[in-house]
């Protein structure tokens, strides 16, 4: 068992773990104390102690609640079930669903009596919940394993001609009706190689549109009797407030394509006319070398990274920079750098990376994370979206650390117009890397780019 807080059902039966003879009441308080001390459950505290093991306390459970205890070593769960509880509820609940016959969903819990938890996943499923007793160690790995993939079933990217209004006009009635839309939504997007789709109020319902170079185009609209149901389930599985819609939230939610975990992004922002909501689709990052082709800009920009300076990527909106940056990030860290991120959100967790997560609800901003990241001690940072002087100015003035920052530019013309003009002017990076497209990517140190900038 891993260290995991109160669990609910055996706080309620640890007297009658007395009464069965299984520990005495001296046992029992000390445990407490501990589990007190340490915030961990009792449970924990009786199996780290030896009073108890782990399958002693299942099967005491079982015999007790008459609940059915699986081991999920033996068993293999209904993948298709995986698709009615997020992987953010299996977690915080310790849940696993295992198999669903007409309007029940048996689940494997941990804490079978969690009634919070048993509403919150008859809520989000709309169906009864039959629970069954679980390890909690197994609980944890199988949702480690089975939601790997992503929160989404599988999205091939065929070459046939796809709509996606195939879907919603389906005969299908399940419960999983909604998330199967938006699934053909994000296959669509993908097969027609577009990174933004945003959902507004139309005249019909609530609009869908796929976005490219700033402009719009149409793929139909979500009726208006789906479009609540719609857009709540699209929060749910971005892990954001469904009920919420009087201010902006910002989530994400991850899919396979083609055998590829992608991320999106889901930023929703209220209007006059009804919630906007605009998604924006991230692959996942590649190794450096299969980015840079040219030997000697890729020596150029693996000497920046192990170098103080700043580096700044450079390119139009879309043109990739976030995944060029994952990717040094990734070959920074796997160098033995410490490597630290100040981002709006995390779009792929990156391994070696300490990744943060700015969060104005409690007032974890950038200016706040300027004033103690350097405590932190790091080699190289990365900061997302850099606009007032004074942080442009700290940061460029890390003298000792290497930080790399992003900065939108159509051309070299916009690039030099753009610092020109940069509230930290005059202003020169240590290395410049230019994004003009997936398969033109040009790296300057400072003498080659002086003729640019």
């Amino acid at each position: 068992m891993s260290t995991f807080k109160l669990n609910k059902t055996l706080e309620k039966l640890k007297y009658d773990m007395v009464r069965a003879g299984l520990v005495d009441y001296e046992t029992i308080e000390r445990a407490q104390e501990v589990a007190d001390a340490q915030n961990i459950n009792i449970g924990q505290a009786l199996i780290n102690s030896g009073v108890l093991t782990e399958e002693a306390i299942l099967k005491f459970l079982e015999a007790k609640l008459h609940i059915p205890y699986v081991n999920l070593e033996d068993y293999t769960l209904d993948s298709k079930c995986l698709n009615l509880v997020s992987a953010s509820d299996a977690k915080r609940y310790r849940i696993l669903p295992l198999f669903k016959i007409e309007d029940t969903l048996t689940v494997a819990m941990a804490d079978p009596l969690d009634l919070f938890a048993i509403d919150r996943i008859i809520e989000s499923v709309e169906c009864s919940i039959e629970p069954v007793v679980s390890s909690q160690t197994s609980i944890l790995g199988k949702i480690d394993e089975y939601y790997a993939p992503g929160l989404l079933e599988e999205i091939v990217t065929d070459q046939v001609a796809y709509d996606w209004r195939e879907e919603l006009h389906s005969e299908d009635l399940s419960d999983n009706h909604i998330q199967k839309i938006i699934s053909a939504i994000l296959k669509q997007a993908v097969q027609e190689d577009f990174h933004e789709i945003v959902f507004q109020s139309a005249d019909d319902g609530l609009g869908v549109n796929f976005k490219k170079n700033s402009s719009l185009t149409d793929k139909g609209s979500i009726p208006q009797v789906l479009a609540l149901s719609f857009a709540a389930k699209l929060k749910v599985l971005a892990e954001l407030d469904p009920l919420v819609s009087e201010v902006p939230q910002l989530g994400k939610m991850s899919f396979k394509a083609d055998d590829v975990t992608i991320v999106v992004s889901v930023s929703t922002f209220p209007t006059i006319l009804g919630e906007r909501i605009f998604l924006k689709i991230y692959k996942p990052p590649v190794a450096l070398g299969s980015i840079i082709k040219n030997e000697k800009s890729l020596a150029q920009l693996r000497s920046a990274l192990t170098n103080p300076g700043t580096i700044l990527v450079c390119g139009s909106p879309l043109s990739g920079k976030t995944h060029v940056i994952y990717s040094m990030l990734v070959e920074a860290a796997s160098a033995g750098a410490a490597v630290m991120t100040l981002e709006s959100l995390a779009k792929y967790e990156l391994a070696g990376v300490n990744q943060c997560e700015l969060n104005e609800n409690v007032g974890f901003n950038m200016d706040k994370a300027a004033r103690f990241i350097e405590f932190q001690s790091p080699d190289v940072i990365y900061v997302e979206g850099l606009k007032a002087k004074d942080l442009f100015e700290y940061f460029s003035g890390l003298t000792d650390k290497t930080v790399i920052m992003e900065f939108s530019a159509d051309n070299f013309e916009d690039l030099r117009a753009k610092l020109k003009f940069t509230p930290a002017a005059p202003f020169t990076p240590s290395c410049l890397v230019f994004i003009h497209s997936k398969d033109n990517i040009e790296v300057f140190d400072e003498q080659t780019m002086q003729k640019y900038i």
